[in-house]
Protein backbone atom coordinates (compact mmCIF):
# COMPACT_ATOMS: atom_id res chain seq x y z
CA UNK A 1 0.00 0.00 0.00
CA UNK A 2 1.37 3.53 -0.91
CA UNK A 3 2.16 5.54 2.45
CA UNK A 4 3.54 8.21 0.79
CA UNK A 5 1.41 11.13 2.71
CA UNK A 6 2.97 10.48 5.34
CA UNK A 7 -0.68 10.74 7.47
CA UNK A 8 -1.21 7.29 9.50
CA UNK A 9 -3.89 6.34 11.86
CA UNK A 10 -2.86 4.05 14.91
CA UNK A 11 -6.06 1.58 14.93
CA UNK A 12 -4.59 -0.46 18.24
CA UNK A 13 -0.69 -0.83 19.70
CA UNK A 14 0.15 -2.66 16.56
CA UNK A 15 -1.54 -2.14 13.96
CA UNK A 16 -0.46 1.32 12.14
CA UNK A 17 -3.09 2.16 8.94
CA UNK A 18 -1.31 4.45 5.73
CA UNK A 19 -4.23 6.52 4.70
CA UNK A 20 -4.19 7.74 1.31
CA UNK A 21 -5.84 11.51 -0.78
CA UNK A 22 -9.36 11.22 -1.11
CA UNK A 23 -12.16 13.30 -2.47
CA UNK A 24 -15.77 14.41 -1.49
CA UNK A 25 -17.72 12.91 -3.86
CA UNK A 26 -20.29 16.34 -4.15
CA UNK A 27 -19.93 19.86 -3.06
CA UNK A 28 -23.15 18.95 -1.18
CA UNK A 29 -21.76 16.36 0.51
CA UNK A 30 -18.96 18.57 1.89
CA UNK A 31 -21.47 21.33 2.95
CA UNK A 32 -23.41 18.44 4.92
CA UNK A 33 -20.04 18.16 6.55
CA UNK A 34 -19.45 21.28 7.92
CA UNK A 35 -22.90 21.79 8.81
CA UNK A 36 -22.84 18.52 11.27
CA UNK A 37 -19.28 19.33 12.52
CA UNK A 38 -18.59 22.95 13.01
CA UNK A 39 -15.19 22.15 14.35
CA UNK A 40 -13.99 20.75 11.54
CA UNK A 41 -13.71 24.67 10.65
CA UNK A 42 -10.39 24.66 12.82
CA UNK A 43 -11.53 27.43 15.32
CA UNK A 44 -8.17 26.76 17.27
CA UNK A 45 -5.94 27.79 14.18
CA UNK A 46 -8.13 31.30 13.54
CA UNK A 47 -7.33 32.35 17.20
CA UNK A 48 -4.83 29.91 19.43
CA UNK A 49 -5.49 32.08 22.71
CA UNK A 50 -9.26 32.01 22.42
CA UNK A 51 -10.54 28.87 19.98
CA UNK A 52 -13.70 30.23 17.82
CA UNK A 53 -16.66 27.99 18.38
CA UNK A 54 -19.14 27.91 15.49
CA UNK A 55 -23.28 28.30 15.60
CA UNK A 56 -25.07 27.49 12.57
CA UNK A 57 -27.55 29.82 11.60
CA UNK A 58 -28.34 28.26 8.41
CA UNK A 59 -27.48 26.79 4.67
CA UNK A 60 -27.86 28.41 1.62
CA UNK A 61 -28.34 32.23 3.79
CA UNK A 62 -30.37 34.30 0.91
CA UNK A 63 -28.64 38.00 0.52
CA UNK A 64 -30.63 40.92 -0.82
CA UNK A 65 -28.99 43.55 -3.18
CA UNK A 66 -31.29 46.36 -1.83
CA UNK A 67 -33.52 47.30 0.81
CA UNK A 68 -36.40 45.21 1.26
CA UNK A 69 -35.68 43.19 -2.21
CA UNK A 70 -35.67 39.57 -2.90
CA UNK A 71 -33.01 37.33 -2.07
CA UNK A 72 -30.12 37.54 -5.22
CA UNK A 73 -27.56 35.46 -3.93
CA UNK A 74 -27.41 32.37 -1.81
CA UNK A 75 -24.65 32.20 0.60
CA UNK A 76 -23.40 28.38 1.61
CA UNK A 77 -23.36 28.74 5.26
CA UNK A 78 -23.84 31.13 7.66
CA UNK A 79 -21.89 30.64 11.16
CA UNK A 80 -21.54 33.21 14.23
CA UNK A 81 -19.00 32.38 16.51
CA UNK A 82 -19.02 32.41 20.19
CA UNK A 83 -18.49 36.85 19.80
CA UNK A 84 -21.53 37.33 17.63
CA UNK A 85 -19.34 37.48 14.78
CA UNK A 86 -21.30 36.33 11.11
CA UNK A 87 -18.75 33.92 9.63
CA UNK A 88 -19.98 33.65 5.84
CA UNK A 89 -18.50 30.00 4.55
CA UNK A 90 -18.37 29.72 0.91
CA UNK A 91 -17.56 25.72 0.33
CA UNK A 92 -16.19 24.90 -3.54
CA UNK A 93 -14.34 21.64 -4.26
CA UNK A 94 -10.64 21.73 -5.67
CA UNK A 95 -11.93 20.36 -8.96
CA UNK A 96 -14.31 23.68 -9.31
CA UNK A 97 -12.21 25.96 -11.39
CA UNK A 98 -14.48 29.25 -9.94
CA UNK A 99 -12.21 28.44 -6.80
CA UNK A 100 -9.33 30.21 -8.10
CA UNK A 101 -11.43 33.94 -8.42
CA UNK A 102 -14.77 33.77 -9.22
CA UNK A 103 -15.41 32.99 -5.73
CA UNK A 104 -13.32 36.11 -4.21
CA UNK A 105 -15.61 38.48 -5.70
CA UNK A 106 -18.93 36.12 -4.96
CA UNK A 107 -17.93 36.22 -1.40
CA UNK A 108 -17.23 39.92 -1.73
CA UNK A 109 -21.13 40.79 -2.96
CA UNK A 110 -21.97 38.19 -0.32
CA UNK A 111 -20.09 40.37 2.42
CA UNK A 112 -20.66 44.47 0.95
CA UNK A 113 -24.53 43.23 1.29
CA UNK A 114 -25.14 40.50 3.94
CA UNK A 115 -24.31 43.63 6.39
CA UNK A 116 -26.88 46.40 4.67
CA UNK A 117 -29.80 43.80 4.40
CA UNK A 118 -29.39 41.18 7.19
CA UNK A 119 -31.89 42.27 9.99
CA UNK A 120 -30.32 40.50 13.10
CA UNK A 121 -34.14 39.49 13.80
CA UNK A 122 -34.31 37.35 10.69
CA UNK A 123 -30.92 35.50 11.31
CA UNK A 124 -32.46 34.82 15.23
CA UNK A 125 -35.32 33.76 13.86
CA UNK A 126 -34.15 31.36 10.60
CA UNK A 127 -31.50 30.24 13.58
CA UNK A 128 -34.85 29.19 15.51
CA UNK A 129 -36.71 27.32 12.70
CA UNK A 130 -33.30 25.25 12.36
CA UNK A 131 -33.26 23.88 16.07
CA UNK A 132 -37.02 23.47 15.64
CA UNK A 133 -36.29 21.40 12.41
CA UNK A 134 -33.46 19.34 14.29
CA UNK A 135 -36.19 18.95 17.40
CA UNK A 136 -33.68 20.61 19.19
CA UNK A 137 -34.55 23.70 21.95
CA UNK A 138 -33.09 26.26 20.85
CA UNK A 139 -32.53 28.01 25.01
CA UNK A 140 -30.59 24.75 25.85
CA UNK A 141 -28.52 24.88 22.14
CA UNK A 142 -27.54 28.72 23.01
CA UNK A 143 -26.80 27.44 26.52
CA UNK A 144 -24.50 24.88 25.54
CA UNK A 145 -22.48 27.42 23.08
CA UNK A 146 -22.20 30.40 25.04
CA UNK A 147 -21.27 28.31 28.11
CA UNK A 148 -22.06 29.82 31.66
CA UNK A 149 -24.49 32.55 32.54
CA UNK A 150 -25.10 32.58 28.92
CA UNK A 151 -26.99 35.68 27.88
CA UNK A 152 -29.11 35.39 25.15
CA UNK A 153 -30.44 38.88 24.51
CA UNK A 154 -27.26 40.40 24.61
CA UNK A 155 -25.14 37.95 21.95
CA UNK A 156 -27.67 38.62 19.64
CA UNK A 157 -27.10 42.68 20.51
CA UNK A 158 -23.48 41.83 19.68
CA UNK A 159 -24.11 40.49 16.66
CA UNK A 160 -26.23 43.29 15.34
CA UNK A 161 -23.22 45.94 16.38
CA UNK A 162 -21.03 43.65 14.51
CA UNK A 163 -22.87 43.60 10.94
CA UNK A 164 -23.11 47.47 11.91
CA UNK A 165 -19.40 47.38 12.32
CA UNK A 166 -18.37 45.48 9.38
CA UNK A 167 -16.73 42.94 11.59
CA UNK A 168 -17.54 39.97 9.64
CA UNK A 169 -15.31 36.86 8.85
CA UNK A 170 -15.09 35.70 5.21
CA UNK A 171 -13.86 31.78 5.03
CA UNK A 172 -13.44 30.14 1.45
CA UNK A 173 -13.37 26.38 2.12
CA UNK A 174 -11.82 24.21 -0.32
CA UNK A 175 -10.46 20.46 0.03
CA UNK A 176 -7.37 22.00 -2.22
CA UNK A 177 -6.70 25.69 -1.55
CA UNK A 178 -4.95 26.76 -4.65
CA UNK A 179 -1.63 28.75 -4.48
CA UNK A 180 -3.79 32.51 -5.84
CA UNK A 181 -6.38 31.82 -3.98
CA UNK A 182 -4.48 31.78 -0.86
CA UNK A 183 -2.31 34.42 -1.81
CA UNK A 184 -5.41 36.74 -2.52
CA UNK A 185 -6.86 36.03 0.92
CA UNK A 186 -3.61 36.67 2.67
CA UNK A 187 -3.70 40.16 0.81
CA UNK A 188 -7.37 40.46 1.59
CA UNK A 189 -6.68 39.87 5.43
CA UNK A 190 -4.21 42.34 5.39
CA UNK A 191 -5.70 45.24 3.97
CA UNK A 192 -9.92 44.72 5.24
CA UNK A 193 -10.45 46.28 8.33
CA UNK A 194 -12.64 45.09 10.96
CA UNK A 195 -13.16 41.78 8.42
CA UNK A 196 -11.38 38.94 8.27
CA UNK A 197 -10.51 36.90 5.46
CA UNK A 198 -9.11 33.24 5.59
CA UNK A 199 -9.03 30.13 3.50
CA UNK A 200 -9.89 26.42 5.25
CA UNK A 201 -7.73 23.39 3.47
CA UNK A 202 -10.30 20.55 4.42
CA UNK A 203 -7.78 17.49 3.24
CA UNK A 204 -9.83 13.96 3.20
CA UNK A 205 -8.25 10.55 3.36
CA UNK A 206 -9.23 7.01 3.69
CA UNK A 207 -7.98 3.55 4.48
CA UNK A 208 -9.17 0.60 5.40
CA UNK A 209 -12.88 2.09 6.26
CA UNK A 210 -10.99 4.57 8.09
CA UNK A 211 -11.25 8.26 7.07
CA UNK A 212 -9.52 11.01 8.20
CA UNK A 213 -10.02 15.29 7.71
CA UNK A 214 -7.12 17.47 8.11
CA UNK A 215 -8.06 21.22 8.73
CA UNK A 216 -5.35 24.01 7.72
CA UNK A 217 -6.06 27.52 7.58
CA UNK A 218 -5.12 30.07 6.23
CA UNK A 219 -4.32 33.94 5.09
CA UNK A 220 -3.73 34.55 9.15
CA UNK A 221 -0.87 35.85 9.30
CA UNK A 222 1.06 38.04 12.28
CA UNK A 223 1.01 41.35 10.04
CA UNK A 224 -2.51 40.94 9.62
CA UNK A 225 -3.32 39.46 13.51
CA UNK A 226 -1.50 42.77 14.80
CA UNK A 227 -3.29 45.25 12.84
CA UNK A 228 -6.90 43.87 13.34
CA UNK A 229 -6.35 43.60 17.24
CA UNK A 230 -5.59 46.91 17.18
CA UNK A 231 -8.42 47.95 15.15
CA UNK A 232 -10.91 46.20 17.56
CA UNK A 233 -12.30 48.22 20.38
CA UNK A 234 -10.48 46.93 23.69
CA UNK A 235 -13.73 44.57 25.80
CA UNK A 236 -14.15 45.07 29.04
CA UNK A 237 -12.59 42.24 31.25
CA UNK A 238 -11.84 41.19 34.43
CA UNK A 239 -8.53 39.63 36.03
CA UNK A 240 -9.78 36.81 37.52
CA UNK A 241 -7.88 34.29 40.12
CA UNK A 242 -8.30 30.60 42.16
CA UNK A 243 -9.22 32.85 45.37
CA UNK A 244 -11.78 34.67 43.34
CA UNK A 245 -13.54 32.28 41.25
CA UNK A 246 -13.87 29.58 44.76
CA UNK A 247 -15.61 32.94 46.68
CA UNK A 248 -17.77 33.25 43.70
CA UNK A 249 -18.51 29.83 43.76
CA UNK A 250 -19.12 29.96 47.68
CA UNK A 251 -21.76 32.74 47.43
CA UNK A 252 -24.12 29.76 46.52
CA UNK A 253 -23.82 27.92 50.15
CA UNK A 254 -23.28 24.56 49.14
CA UNK A 255 -20.81 22.75 50.96
CA UNK A 256 -20.21 19.86 48.87
CA UNK A 257 -20.20 21.86 45.83
CA UNK A 258 -17.78 23.93 47.05
CA UNK A 259 -15.46 21.16 47.93
CA UNK A 260 -15.79 19.41 44.86
CA UNK A 261 -14.41 22.84 42.89
CA UNK A 262 -11.93 22.83 45.32
CA UNK A 263 -10.79 19.87 44.47
CA UNK A 264 -11.40 20.17 40.90
CA UNK A 265 -8.90 23.37 41.02
CA UNK A 266 -6.22 22.05 43.31
CA UNK A 267 -6.26 19.04 40.12
CA UNK A 268 -5.50 21.72 37.86
CA UNK A 269 -2.74 23.54 39.60
CA UNK A 270 -0.83 20.20 40.24
CA UNK A 271 -1.23 18.93 36.88
CA UNK A 272 -1.89 21.94 33.86
CA UNK A 273 1.44 22.58 31.82
CA UNK A 274 -0.09 26.48 31.95
CA UNK A 275 -3.11 27.62 34.53
CA UNK A 276 -5.25 29.92 32.69
CA UNK A 277 -8.16 32.21 34.34
CA UNK A 278 -11.59 33.47 32.49
CA UNK A 279 -11.31 37.61 31.71
CA UNK A 280 -15.47 37.55 31.22
CA UNK A 281 -16.79 40.66 33.68
CA UNK A 282 -20.03 38.60 34.24
CA UNK A 283 -18.22 35.48 35.14
CA UNK A 284 -15.01 34.00 35.92
CA UNK A 285 -13.09 30.42 35.32
CA UNK A 286 -9.78 28.10 36.42
CA UNK A 287 -8.62 26.45 33.51
CA UNK A 288 -5.95 23.60 32.81
CA UNK A 289 -3.94 23.94 29.52
CA UNK A 290 -1.52 21.25 28.64
CA UNK A 291 1.24 21.04 25.53
CA UNK A 292 3.26 19.08 24.07
CA UNK A 293 5.66 19.77 21.33
CA UNK A 294 3.85 22.91 18.99
CA UNK A 295 0.40 21.16 20.27
CA UNK A 296 -1.88 22.12 22.82
CA UNK A 297 -5.33 21.52 24.38
CA UNK A 298 -7.22 23.56 26.49
CA UNK A 299 -9.28 20.15 28.47
CA UNK A 300 -10.54 21.45 31.14
CA UNK A 301 -12.00 24.47 32.75
CA UNK A 302 -13.83 24.90 36.28
CA UNK A 303 -16.65 28.16 35.86
CA UNK A 304 -18.50 30.18 38.62
CA UNK A 305 -21.61 28.93 38.12
CA UNK A 306 -20.92 25.94 39.46
CA UNK A 307 -19.70 23.81 36.13
CA UNK A 308 -17.12 21.84 34.84
CA UNK A 309 -16.50 21.86 30.94
CA UNK A 310 -14.38 19.35 29.48
CA UNK A 311 -13.34 20.08 25.80
CA UNK A 312 -13.53 17.35 23.62
CA UNK A 313 -13.65 19.77 20.27
CA UNK A 314 -10.39 20.94 21.80
CA UNK A 315 -8.66 17.64 21.44
CA UNK A 316 -9.50 16.89 17.63
CA UNK A 317 -6.17 16.66 15.79
CA UNK A 318 -4.30 16.56 19.11
CA UNK A 319 -1.66 14.02 19.81
CA UNK A 320 -3.61 11.10 21.69
CA UNK A 321 -7.18 12.30 21.19
CA UNK A 322 -7.00 13.56 17.66
CA UNK A 323 -8.29 9.56 17.16
CA UNK A 324 -12.10 9.49 17.77
CA UNK A 325 -11.39 5.99 19.31
CA UNK A 326 -9.60 7.59 22.09
CA UNK A 327 -11.76 10.39 22.64
CA UNK A 328 -14.83 7.52 22.73
CA UNK A 329 -12.67 5.94 25.20
CA UNK A 330 -12.07 8.74 27.22
CA UNK A 331 -16.41 9.76 27.11
CA UNK A 332 -16.85 6.15 27.96
CA UNK A 333 -14.58 6.43 31.13
CA UNK A 334 -16.16 9.65 32.58
CA UNK A 335 -19.58 8.06 31.66
CA UNK A 336 -18.87 5.01 33.73
CA UNK A 337 -18.77 7.69 36.88
CA UNK A 338 -21.51 7.46 39.15
CA UNK A 339 -23.53 10.91 38.92
CA UNK A 340 -22.13 11.98 35.44
CA UNK A 341 -23.51 11.32 32.04
CA UNK A 342 -22.95 12.79 28.76
CA UNK A 343 -24.08 12.40 25.19
CA UNK A 344 -22.97 10.72 22.86
CA UNK A 345 -21.93 14.06 20.42
CA UNK A 346 -19.69 15.07 23.54
CA UNK A 347 -17.21 13.34 21.59
CA UNK A 348 -16.30 16.39 19.28
CA UNK A 349 -17.90 18.83 21.29
CA UNK A 350 -17.72 21.03 24.34
CA UNK A 351 -20.33 20.11 27.31
CA UNK A 352 -21.23 21.61 30.37
CA UNK A 353 -21.17 19.13 33.41
CA UNK A 354 -23.23 20.24 37.11
CA UNK A 355 -21.29 19.81 39.65
CA UNK A 356 -24.23 20.45 42.35
CA UNK A 357 -24.75 17.18 43.77
CA UNK A 358 -21.16 15.55 43.20
CA UNK A 359 -20.50 13.22 46.33
CA UNK A 360 -16.43 13.03 47.13
CA UNK A 361 -16.70 9.22 45.29
CA UNK A 362 -17.81 11.23 41.89
CA UNK A 363 -15.36 13.71 42.21
CA UNK A 364 -12.63 11.27 43.06
CA UNK A 365 -13.51 8.93 39.97
CA UNK A 366 -13.64 11.96 37.77
CA UNK A 367 -9.98 13.43 38.89
CA UNK A 368 -8.92 9.74 38.43
CA UNK A 369 -10.01 9.43 34.59
CA UNK A 370 -8.61 13.24 34.05
CA UNK A 371 -5.39 11.81 35.49
CA UNK A 372 -5.81 9.04 32.42
CA UNK A 373 -6.09 12.12 30.16
CA UNK A 374 -3.46 13.73 31.04
CA UNK A 375 -0.83 10.37 30.76
CA UNK A 376 -2.34 9.57 27.77
CA UNK A 377 -1.48 12.54 26.33
CA UNK A 378 2.17 12.89 27.59
CA UNK A 379 2.43 9.88 26.59
CA UNK A 380 1.36 9.80 22.85
CA UNK A 381 4.13 11.07 19.92
CA UNK A 382 2.92 14.04 18.11
CA UNK A 383 0.58 13.36 14.99
CA UNK A 384 -1.23 15.82 12.22
CA UNK A 385 -3.77 17.73 12.85
CA UNK A 386 -6.46 15.58 11.85
CA UNK A 387 -10.07 14.10 13.05
CA UNK A 388 -11.03 10.46 12.36
CA UNK A 389 -13.75 8.50 12.63
CA UNK A 390 -15.16 4.84 11.21
CA UNK A 391 -16.76 5.39 7.83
Amino acid sequence: MRSGTGIFVLRDETSLVAMQPASFATEDDFQRLLASFPELLAGDQINAQDPRRFLLVAREKGIASEEGGGDRWSLDHLFLDQDGVPTLVEVKRGTDTRIRREVVGQMLDYAANSVLYWPVEELRAQWRESCDREGRDPESVMAEFLGVAADTEGFWTTVRTNLQAGRIRLLFVADKIPSELRRIVEFLNRQMQPAEVLALELRQYEGQGLKTLAPIVFGRTEEAAQRKGAARPPAETRSWDEDAVLAVIGEREDRELLETSRRIADWIKANADEVVFGTNTKWGSIGAQFRKDDASILALRLWTDGTAVVYFQHMIGKPAFGDLARRQELLDRLNGIPGIKLPADAVSKRKTIQLAGWTPETTAGFLSVMDWFVATFRAAPANPKAASWEA
